[in-house]
Parts: C-alpha cells; structure tokens; sequence
C-alpha cells in the first residue's frame, strides 16, 4: 500500500489548494472556484480544526511532496451524528493508492475521537476513482442520494457508511 502521512492544513499549503482547484480535480464537485473562494477555503482548512468538529489535512509523500488533501467534518445525516469524508489528489499522484491511504489515516484520527459511530463519503456516482476509494477504505455502499455539494447544487452522489466501531479494512 501506498505510504503517506496527514499533517493538519497550514497557511504554507495555499498553492496545493490552488493546485487542487484545477477543472479536472473538481470536476465532480461543481468545478473551479474563483479564487477569492479559495482564498476563503484556505482559511477554513487553516482554521478548521479549532471549532473542535473536524480537520482539513495535507497528503504528504515520504519524500515530503504535498501531493493533495483529506479531512472529516462533522455533520447531521438522516437525524443522526456522523462524520462526513472528503479527498482530493494532484493528477500527477493519482492511481497509486495515495487517496485510499490518505483516508484509511483520517479514518483513524476520527476513530480516536470516539464521538460518532458513523462516518460518509458522498462521491459522485460518475466519479469511479472516489467510489473505489471508498470501497478500498471499508466503507460500505448504502446506494444512491441527493446530494447537496457544492451549496445551492444538487449532484446524484453514492452514500458509503463505514462503521467506526468496526476494525479498520485490512489493506485490500
């Protein structure tokens, strides 16, 4: 399996996010942002983890590249407490197992906490490479949902569940 470590999202990580803003990074997740909404997402990542609910991440190489992100957040799904997934990998670092072993790694942070039972992932039912993360990560397909991402734009997504009682997924 791919080797990678998480470090909590840092000022000095802006041009990864600017890197992560490209048309086929975000394709399944409303497209680009401007960036002044960048400049805003770059702050919340920075800040994120002070509000106790969650934490933006860097995916960083052994060799120390910054190769792209992961964080959970805390959230209401179907009136009930769970953490929600969500990931994003440079094109240049995609198809080695990086997105899967990033989000195995936030899956043990959110163990840790011991506060919710749940946690999601909500890829697009076009994303194919997310879906197979997910799958690769333990989770559980519960199947097909609305899903509201970015605001005010409703996209078809896949709801995985993963049960953080449960032993972490073996490598596979």
């Amino acid at each position: 399996m791919a080797q990678v470590r998480i470090e909590p999202w840092h000022e000095d990580d802006l041009d990864l996010l600017r890197q992560l803003n490209s048309p086929d990074t975000r394709r399944h997740t409303g497209g680009p942002e401007t960036d002044e909404q960048v400049l805003a997402r770059h702050d919340r990542y920075v800040h994120f983890a002070e509000g106790g609910q969650g934490c933006m991440f860097t995916v960083v190489l052994p060799n120390g590249a910054r190769a792209g992100s992961v964080g959970y957040w805390a959230r209401e799904w179907r009136d009930q407490p769970v953490y929600e997934l969500g990931w994003a990998v440079l094109p240049a670092y995609r198809r080695q197992g990086l997105a899967t072993a990033a989000v195995r790694a936030a899956l043990d942070v959110v163990r840790a906490r011991r506060d919710r039972r749940y946690a999601h992932a909500y890829p697009s039912v076009d994303n194919p490479a997310s879906n197979a993360v997910c799958r690769k990560a333990g989770f559980i397909l519960l199947g097909e949902t609305d899903f509201e991402y970015p605001p005010g734009h409703l996209m078809r997504a896949n709801d995985w569940q993963l049960d953080l009682t449960a032993p972490p997924a073996d490598g596979s």
